[in-house]
């Protein structure tokens, strides 16, 4: 029998582990250990493993081993919109699966939960880390409560009664986002876009910008996937009326972004379903929330925090929920905040993730969706009166409206071809954005290959040819 020494696929198959094993059982060769097989039975060549790929690569090549009829439904989708398809390595599920971690709850007795607090502590800085904020809560229930409760937090620290956010952010995070804060009586004011790009319009910020504005938000990158390059101005112009800047982000973008700290925010907001959640047809979601460390802001901030500290004579370390008394969950109109909970098991899986991928490998993701966006952009302006994206002049990341006004085509019924040829397209926004026309946000991350991506185009080609 020939034996494959040092093949990354077979464990512990060095030559010098191998000996050393071999030694330990006093046998001389890997053969003496299948004696008993009849020699006509066992196998005089290489065995023939493929050659070094990917974890996503390795799964792309056993799904297309088996056939339909084995419930492999070879789907590609291009649909984000706020949750986002990535690959999550098998270990960040096999991390989240063991029993201490998914049959937990709430940490409140800190001594029978050390683990679980360290964990969420880790989340916390990994957190602060990213987007350049002092201190991060363990978690909001997704970005709309985060957004939500970032508004009545700086109403909380101001005194003061309008929100300015923008015209183009999500409708679903902008309902729950006018939900939470009527009732307090705080207005909501958007500020419209720059035709070109659409980037927020300065001059309605500045017409806008008033000594009532509790705090300015932004997106980085936007609902429609464009990155907004005046931030450095937003933020002046925000803490010039004394107001707070709030910046809503999607993590992943930050291997490649500066951190909002570094321009400026006072607040962070987001969605880390990205990182190492899966969809999951809808939820559950994970909010990001991270601050400054600032004691109003502090103070004021909701959820829970997670804080470490020493035993009284200083000789061991310790986790336990601080800022928070139970009591808080239940003093209703009272309280800082009614989301009274967190997303524990989703923010365990997105530490692990940020851990397996480090700095270098974030990085290199955020490359490489910036890639397979430009390349998606390139090949789909290829098609006779398709608008690619709908703001030409500035970066996308991950995400763009695509536009066939021109081809006298409706969006939804290309979206149904599409479909019929197991290609699920993006997300569409008639109804949410109808002076954008026949339009919807594609979306593409490192799962798309640059044959899905062709796929899709020649697709969409076939379909507005006619």
């Amino acid at each position: 029998m020939i034996f494959m020494y040092g093949h990354p696929y077979i464990p512990n198959s060095s030559k010098k582990i191998v000996d050393m094993m071999m030694q330990k059982m006093n046998i001389s060769s890997i053969d003496d250990l299948f004696a008993d097989i009849p020699q006509e039975c066992i196998l005089k060549k290489p065995l023939n493993i493929p050659h070094i790929e990917s974890e996503i690569e390795l799964i792309k090549y056993f799904k297309s081993m088996f056939s339909s009829d084995l419930c492999f439904h070879d789907m590609r989708a291009f649909i984000g919109a706020g949750c986002w398809p990535h690959y999550i390595p098998p270990v960040v599920k096999s991390i989240v699966s063991r029993a201490e971690f998914l049959t937990a709850y709430t940490p409140y007795q800190s001594e029978i939960a050390q683990g679980l607090l360290q964990a969420l502590f880790e989340y916390q800085s990994i957190l602060c880390e990213l987007t350049g904020m002092e201190v991060a809560n363990a978690s909001m229930y997704d970005w709309s409560t985060a957004l939500a409760e970032a508004a009545l937090m700086s109403y909380r620290v101001t005194n003061k009664k309008t929100f300015i956010v923008p015209y183009i952010i999500h409708p679903d995070r902008k309902s729950v986002l006018k939900t939470y804060i009527e009732p307090h009586g705080i207005k909501c004011v958007e500020i419209m876009y720059d035709r070109e790009r659409g980037i927020l319009d300065l001059d309605d910020l500045k017409s806008k910008l008033n000594d009532d504005v509790s705090a300015v938000y932004v997106e980085i990158p936007s609902y429609f996937g464009f990155i907004d390059d005046q931030v450095y101005d937003i933020s002046d112009m925000a803490h010039s009326k004394n107001a707070l800047f709030i910046v809503g982000v999607d993590p992943i973008s930050l291997g490649i972004l500066k951190a909002p700290g570094d321009y400026g925010a006072d607040i962070v907001v987001g969605e880390a379903q990205p990182l190492g959640n899966p969809i999951n047809f809808g939820g559950p979601l994970i909010g990001i929330f991270a601050c400054k460390d600032e004691s109003k802001l502090i103070r004021n901030m909701p959820g829970r925090l997670i804080g470490i500290t020493t035993t009284k004579n200083g000789s061991d370390k310790g986790f336990t929920l601080v800022l928070q008394t139970r009591e808080q969950h239940i003093r209703r109109e009272k309280a800082t905040s009614n989301i009274c909970t967190n997303e524990a098991l989703c923010a365990i899986a997105a530490v692990c993730y940020l851990s397996l991928l480090g700095g270098h490998g974030l990085k290199r993701l955020g490359e490489t969706i910036l890639y397979k966006t430009s390349y998606a952009i390139k090949k789909l302006n290829s098609i006779n009166n398709v608008k690619a994206p709908l703001f030409k002049n500035s970066l996308h990341f991950k995400e763009f409206v695509v536009n066939i006004d021109d081809t006298g085509k409706s969006i939804t019924w290309v979206h149904k071809q599409l479909l019929r040829r197991k290609i699920h397209g993006g997300k569409i926004i008639v109804n949410e954005y109808p002076e954008f026309g026949n339009s919807a946000i594609f979306c593409f991350t490192e799962l798309h290959s640059n044959d899905d991506i062709d796929l899709l185009v020649n697709s969409l080609e076939e379909i507005l040819g006619g």
